[in-house]
């Protein structure tokens, strides 16, 4: 009986202490968010991103970079069903060139990054985003100033951006 007094007495004091680590634990990890994010063109998204992520309070850089490419590929089907909604109001040769700048973000970009990223090629990651935000910025130029995928473009650049300064970070 001692025994199994003394284990369940210790049992719970190593609870007790494991429950009052765990606040500086995730204290610890989103001080890594915020200070991989101060180093990326735009802090507030960069942070909004990541939080919005599962997982993302006990990633280390490399994989708040995963997770980047992971929004980068939300923001490409945001665009892709943008651009196939735009496509049923008739042929576009504009909305036809977008479709094919951001197949090529899907099916190379985003797949560059995220197998650079995973296999910690960090100048690999970069050069695919940067890709993905010069694929977009070539689709808004493509409408000369009347671009209806303005916001999708500048969400894709954006969020390609961050994710080529998180990249950057592990070089």
């Amino acid at each position: 009986m001692a025994n199994l007094k003394t284990t369940t007495t210790l049992f719970f004091v190593l609870f007790l202490i494991a429950m009052t680590s765990l606040p500086s634990i995730t204290l610890c990890d989103e001080n890594l968010i915020e200070s991989t994010c101060r180093k990326t063109p735009n802090f507030n998204l960069c942070v909004q991103s990541l939080k919005a992520f599962p997982g993302s309070a006990s990633a280390d850089v490399r994989g708040l970079g995963l997770i980047m490419v992971k929004v980068m590929q939300s923001k490409a089907n945001d665009a892709i069903n943008k651009i196939r909604e735009l496509q049923r109001s008739g042929p576009s040769p504009a909305l036809t060139s977008c479709a094919s700048k951001y197949n090529a973000i899907v099916v190379g970009d985003i797949p560059e990054a995220n197998e650079a990223f995973s296999k910690g090629m960090p100048k690999f990651a970069e050069n695919g985003a940067n890709d993905a935000a010069n694929e977009a910025t070539f689709c808004e130029n493509g409408f000369n100033g009347r671009s209806p995928l303005t916001q999708q473009n500048n969400a894709m650049r954006d969020v390609a951006a961050i994710t080529a300064a998180i990249a950057r970070q592990l070089l």
